[in-house]
C-alpha cells in the first residue's frame, strides 16, 4: 500500500502552500523501512514455510530478486516523474491515462484488505496466546476501536510511527540473540536455502505471496514532492529500501529455521510464529512480540484505514463511485463517515477470512502494479525515446524486461482463487473506465491516490 505524508500527516506544506522539501536519502529509506512494517516477516511465516516446505528463506531471496528488478524500473520512472509518483502516476506517464486507471484501480484492492488484514492477525495471535477468548472477539474489538477513531479524526502522529519502529527493532534484537541460542544443531546452514525436499514450484508460490512484504519501495515513491533532489533521491533511497528490507527478511528467515526447521501445517501454520517464539524464548519472548505485533498492527491499521477512506472519498466526490454514500463529509467530524463504514464492513469479513487467501489477494494488487511499471520503462526510454543506444538498451530495455518476467512469473504462482479474485476486480475496473469516458468518447478520469 502506498500512502503520501499528505494523508498520514506528515507533510509540512510551506506559505505557498507546496510540500516542504526536507527529506534526504536517509529519511526516505527510514520511511521506507518503517512502511514495510519489520513484523510483516511473522504474518506469512507459517503459511510460506507451508507453501514452500520449510525453504521459506529461499523464497524470500527469490522475491527479493524480482523486487530488486522492480525497484530499478521505479527509480527509472523516478527519473521522469519527479513528483508524487507510485505505480498509478508511472503508468499513467508511461502507458498512458488509460492504463494508469486500471493499474491504480487494481492497487486499491491492496488499499481496502490491508486495514482487514491487520484485524485477523491481531485477533489469531492474541486468540492463539487466549485460547478462552475467541479469537474473532479480538478482531471486532480492534475494528471498533480504529473504526471509532478514524471517524472523530484522531490521527497518528510521526512520533508514534518512531516509536513502534524502535519497539520492533528492539524486538528483534533479542529475537536474534534468543534464536542464536537454540539453533538446531542437526540443522546445517544452508538448509533454511537448500534443504530436503526444495522444490522450486512450491518456492515460487511461497515467494508470490511474500511480495506484499516489499511495499515499502513503493511507498518512497509518494515522497518525491518532499524529497530534495528528488530525481536523484528517491532511486537511490528506492533501491537502497528494497536492499536492506529484503537482507532483513531473508536474515529473519534463516535465523528462525536455523532455531526451529519443523513446518506446521493447516491452522497451526496460521499462528506458527508464536509457536517458534515461545519454543525458542519462552513467555518473556512471546509477550514481548505480541506487545511489538498488536501495536504495530493497530498502528498499521489505523493510518490504512484513515487513507484508504480518504482515496474512496476523493472517489465519491468526483462521481467515480456513488457520491452520496462516498463523497460526503460528516458536519460534526469533518471526516469522511460513509467511506470509513464501508471500510470497515468490508474488514468485517477478518472474523471469517483465511490468512493465505488475504495475503495472496494483496499480493495479486502489488504484483500487477509492478508488472505494470516494468512495462512503463520500455514504453517511456525506448518506445517513444528519439535516441536509442546499446546501453539504453540494456539498461533500459534488459533490466525492466526481466523484471516484469520475474514479476508475471510470480503473479502466475499465486493461487487460482486469488487470480480469480483479482481478475473480477480488474474486470470491475474495466467496466467502470468504459461507463465513464462513455467507451472512450470522454478523459480518462484521474485517481485521487494521494488524498
Amino acid at each position: 500500500m502506498t500512502t503520501s505524508s499528505r494523508r498520514d500527516g506528515s507533510g509540512t506544506p510551506d506559505a505557498n502552500g507546496t510540500l516542504r522539501q526536507s527529506m534526504g536519502v536517509p529519511t526516505l529509506v527510514f520511511f521506507g523501512l518503517s512502511y514495510m512494517v519489520p513484523m510483516t516477516v511473522f504474518t506469512t511465516y507459517g503459511i510460506v514455510n507451508e507453501i514452500t516446505g520449510g525453504s521459506l528463506s529461499t523464497a524470500y531471496l527469490l522475491t527479493l530478486l524480482a523486487m530488486l528488478f522492480t525497484a530499478c524500473s521505479y527509480a527509472f520512472m523516478g527519473k521522469v516523474v519527479p513528483s508524487a509518483g507510485s505505480a498509478y502516476a508511472y503508468t499513467r506517464v508511461g502507458l498512458g491515462s488509460g492504463a494508469g486507471f486500471l493499474t491504480g484501480w487494481t492497487v486499491m484492492i491492496d488499499y481496502i484488505l490491508l486495514p482487514m488484514l491487520n484485524y485477523l492477525l491481531i485477533g489469531l495471535y492474541l486468540g492463539e496466546r487466549f485460547p478462552a477468548v475467541p479469537a474473532w472477539v479480538f478482531s471486532l474489538t480492534a475494528l471498533a476501536l480504529v473504526t471509532g477513531l478514524n471517524i472523530v479524526g484522531v490521527a497518528a502522529v510521526k512520533s508514534a510511527n518512531v516509536v513502534l519502529v524502535l519497539l520492533q527493532v528492539v524486538f528483534f534484537g533479542i529475537f536474534f540473540v534468543y534464536a542464536a541460542r537454540a539453533f538446531d544443531p542437526s540443522v546445517q546452514p544452508l538448509d533454511p536455502f537448500v534443504g530436503p525436499g526444495f522444490d522450486v514450484t512450491a518456492v515460487a508460490a511461497g515467494a508470490a505471496v511474500l511480495c506484499l512484504s516489499f511495499l515499502g519501495f513503493d511507498a518512497v515513491s509518494t515522497m518525491a514532492e518532499e524529497a530534495r533532489e528528488p530525481r536523484r533521491s528517491v532511486p537511490r533511497a528506492v533501491i537502497l529500501t528494497t536492499v536492506i528490507g529484503g537482507a532483513f527478511f531473508v536474515s529473519v528467515a534463516w535465523f528462525a529455521h536455523m532455531a526451529g526447521p519443523e513446518v506446521m501445517v493447516g491452522d497451526a501454520a496460521d499462528v506458527a510464529a508464536i509457536s517458534l517464539l515461545a519454543n525458542i524464548g519462552g513467555n518473556l519472548l512471546t509477550a514481548l512480540f505480541l506487545a511489538a505485533y498488536v501495536t504495530g498492527a493497530l498502528g498499521s491499521a489505523l493510518a490504512s484505514q484513515a487513507s484508504v477512506s480518504r482515496i474512496l472519498f476523493a472517489m465519491g466526490r468526483d462521481g467515480l463511485l456513488p457520491r452520496k454514500l462516498f463523497g460526503t463529509v460528516s458536519p460534526r467530524f469533518r471526516t469522511p463517515v460513509g467511506a470509513i463504514l464501508v471500510v470497515a464492513a468490508i474488514s468485517l469479513s477478518a472474523l471469517v477470512a483465511d490468512v493465505d487467501l488475504v495475503a495472496s489477494i494483496v499480493s495479486f494488487g502489488a504484483l500487477s502494479a509492478f508488472t505494470m511499471v516494468n512495462l512503463s520503462v520500455i514504453a517511456t526510454y525506448l518506445v517513444r525515446a528519439e535516441r536509442r543506444t546499446i546501453s539504453t538498451y540494456l539498461l533500459y530495455g534488459v533490466i525492466p524486461a526481466v523484471g516484469f518476467l520475474l514479476t508475471a512469473w510470480l503473479w502466475t504462482s499465486l493461487t487460482p482463487v486469488a487470480v480469480v479474485l483479482g481478475l473480477t476486480w480488474m474486470v470491475i475496473g474495466v467496466s467502470r473506465l468504459l461507463w465513464h469516458t462513455r467507451m472512450f468518447s470522454r478523459p480518462v478520469p484521474r485517481m485521487h491516490l494521494s488524498e
